[in-house]
């Protein structure tokens, strides 16, 4: 497999083109430290995107129920396409390889053309400087009818009895049991993340809307933090499981199953060859 290699002065970045355009590593150049979650030659060997440090949500981010959903043409079928969930997740550009447009010493540029379940071409720019990663996210609808798109990222970060978050929100989805989306509730205080706490210790993984996009995660234990703003995403998803050394804050542009939510939320609409984009930034920076 080969593995693409990025640096600036301060980290140094990994990624693997034939798996979903995944983040491989991203480490700090002078200590090794992981700023995403640690992979070893064993999680890429497992051939999933969902082990390794971050990989891109399109067509759509996360669940979507009833076997499809409704476009102006007509119903879109779609099936699960994961062994761990029910339901078809996460859309279909994380589960294909792409190819690499552009590569120099600190920028690549990725590109996926894809037919499932539509026609649509994606595009990811990852770029370093100083510190700061920047990731890009493009889609490009290329279907003769027009269909609902979302995006989002699924970054993976360390997470130690320390780790404390910041990202105002002001509602949060309740699920049920298929991690569905219920309703819509103020947010209890064990997930108010309007100043920066620690996490929970009960699992936690639902969609917090009316998001301004900026997220600070603190590491006093490894020694740094990662100031955080997202484009193009009023939403973010929040999974903390119990028990694990990871959490992931995603930024996604719509709510789970948006595609059944009256309104469809944060979903666009696209005729061929409008397109639509959602972008991150993570900014490194040491701690004294």
């Amino acid at each position: 497999m080969k593995l693409l290699e990025l640096e600036d002065d301060f980290t140094h970045l990994t990624l693997a083109p034939e798996l979903g355009a995944s983040i491989v590593n991203w480490t700090v150049r002078s200590t090794g430290q992981p700023l995403l979650r640690h992979s070893d030659a064993q999680a890429l060997n497992t051939g999933l995107p969902g082990k390794l440090g971050c990989y891109p949500l399109a067509p759509w981010s996360n669940r979507i129920s009833e076997g499809g959903f409704e476009c102006p043409e007509g119903w879109l079928a779609l099936k699960p396409n994961s062994l761990t969930d029910p339901l078809p997740i996460h859309g279909s550009a994380w589960q294909q390889p792409w190819r690499v447009v552009s590569q120099s010493l600190n920028e690549a540029i990725l590109q996926l053309d894809c037919t499932s379940p539509f026609a649509y071409r994606a595009e990811q720019r990852f770029h370093l400087s100083e510190g700061r990663l920047n990731i890009d996210l493009k889609v490009t609808h290329l279907g003769e009818h027009a269909v609902w798109h979302g995006l989002g990222l699924h970054p993976y970060f360390p997470r130690t009895a320390h780790t404390r978050l910041q990202a105002s929100a002001r509602q949060v989805w309740l699920c049920d049991a298929a991690k569905l989306p219920t309703q819509l509730s103020p947010i209890p205080e064990e997930w108010d993340f309007q100043q920066l706490k620690a996490l929970p210790d009960t699992l936690v993984d639902n969609g917090f809307c009316a998001w301004d996009g900026h997220c600070l995660i603190q590491q006093p234990e490894l020694g740094y933090e990662l100031e955080c703003q997202a484009t193009g995403s009023d939403y973010y998803l929040l999974y903390c499981p119990v028990g694990l050394g990871f959490f992931c804050i995603e930024p996604v542009s719509h709510p789970v199953n948006a595609h059944h939510l009256p309104g469809r939320p944060g979903l666009r609409l696209l005729e061929q060859g409008q397109s639509t984009e959602l972008g991150l930034s993570l900014q490194y920076r040491a701690l004294a």
